[in-house]
């Protein structure tokens, strides 16, 4: 039973590590090429 919800507790937390990971990989490549955040040419 605890460790089910462990487990769904856990996968929430890498998706939002994933997702906010990606999010800061990408603002730093943007700053180092001049692009914009969100829109833009890149990506």
């Amino acid at each position: 039973m605890f460790t089910k919800k462990r487990i769904a507790i856990m996968g929430v937390v890498a998706l939002i590590g994933f997702y906010l990971g990606a999010l800061v990989v990408r603002a730093i490549i943007n700053l180092m090429i001049g692009g914009t955040l969100f829109g833009g040419n890149f990506l």
